[in-house]
Order: structure tokens, then C-alpha cells, then sequence
């Protein structure tokens, strides 16, 4: 059986997870499709909360009988991860009580998870035989990043050696770049190591279990 996964996002760059969560399907044995609603198409674009984004996917999905699981994205930010799955089960429980439901709850933000990895930095800033020192953390430190955005953003400029309108041009991209990072993402590894990421491929893999 196929399971029919709905994949709610916290911005359009973060949809390159889709390919991990089919990815880890495939390593359990699982066949799945992954739907990734772009909600801000939607006459009256929903709120930032989950519940807001579960009511407009509903909207979506016939009543929401179209998915057997969802899987939401909601980065940690200034929050105890804790509150964050506590908030995306109370969301789920009031708008869709019979869907499972599998958290993604980076620490802070899903940035952490994209600072491991210097080859890809380097391949995205377009300057992959680059030996300028990054300054990334090791795994250990990474969800202790105060704020991952802003430091990744700068190692891919760092990595790309550009100046002046070279430099500005690839800041301009760094939503693309971000994204494709995301895909590029070694699932086995240095990311492997971290709680966020642990928690996430655990629960997935266990709903997935338990779906058939």
C-alpha cells in the first residue's frame, strides 16, 4: 500500500525535505507519495500557525481523507522542542484527530542542519575547489547556533571568494541555495548526529511502522 504523506512546510525553500522523507520510506521498504501544498496560492492564504495550515490543507484534500499521515515543519526558534510537539500534536488533534502525524522540529531553525556539510557549501557558492576556512561548528555545537541563518549565509559567502557585485548577486540567491543544500543533505552524514534530526527520522520511520 501506498502511504499518502500531506508535507506542510515553514517556507517554499524547505520543500527539498520531501526527498528525504521518500528517501527513508524507500529504506524501510515503504512505497509514498509526498503531496506539498503551496498554501500562499489559496485565495485567503492561511496564518503561520499549524492549525491555520491543517485547515487550509483540509480545504484542499476533500475533508482531509486524503492523507494517511502529515508531516509538519516547525522550527524550535526561541521554544523548548518539547512546546513545539506538544503544539503541532494539539493542532492535529483539533483539526484532523484521526491523521498520525510526524513533527520536523529543527533546533533553532533548519539551518543547523545545513552548517555540517563544507563540500556542499562550497558547491553551491560555485567555488567547490575553495580552501578559505569556513568556521563551521562541529555537530555538537550546531543547534547551539544563535542564529544558523545568518551564519550559513555568510559561509557561503566566505566559501564563494566573490567581491563586490559578484558577492551581492549570490546573496541574492541564498533562498535557492538554501534550498538545494536541503536536497544535497547527506542523510548518513554528520547530520545523523544531531537530536533534531534523530527525533525526526525516528518518528518518521515509526509511523511508517505502524501505517501498514
Amino acid at each position: 500500500m501506498t502511504v499518502r504523506a500531506l508535507y506542510l512546510h515553514e517556507g517554499p525553500s524547505d520543500t527539498g525535505l520531501r526527498f528525504h522523507i521518500e528517501g527513508i520510506a524507500g529504506e524501510v521498504g515503504r512505497e509514498i507519495l509526498v503531496t506539498v501544498p503551496d498554501l500562499n496560492r489559496l485565495p485567503n492564504k492561511p496564518g503561520h500557525s499549524v492549525v491555520d495550515k491543517l485547515r487550509a490543507a483540509q480545504q484542499l484534500s476533500d475533508g482531509g481523507h486524503a492523507y494517511d499521515i502529515v508531516i509538519i515543519h516547525r522550527d524550535s526558534d526561541r521554544e523548548r522542542p518539547d512546546n513545539r510537539r506538544r503544539e503541532i500534536a494539539e493542532a492535529v488533534a483539533a483539526v484532523s484527530p484521526d491523521l498520525a502525524h510526524v513533527p520536523v522540529i529543527p533546533v533553532r531553525m533548519l539551518e543547523a542542519w545545513l552548517l555540517l556539510d563544507q563540500s556542499a557549501i562550497r558547491e553551491v557558492a560555485g567555488n567547490p575547489n575553495g580552501r578559505t576556512p569556513l568556521d563551521l561548528p562541529k555537530p555538537t555545537r550546531a543547534e547551539s547556533v544563535a542564529d544558523p541563518k545568518a551564519l550559513l549565509k555568510q559561509a557561503i559567502a566566505t566559501a564563494s571568494e566573490e567581491r563586490g557585485r559578484g558577492l551581492q548577486k549570490l546573496q541574492k540567491r541564498f533562498p535557492a541555495n538554501r534550498a538545494r543544500l536541503l536536497e544535497m543533505l547527506d542523510r548518513e552524514g554528520p547530520v545523523k548526529h544531531l537530536a533534531s534530526w534523530q527525533a525526526f527520522t525516528d518518528d518518521l520511520r515509526e509511523v511508517l511502522g505502524s501505517s501498514r
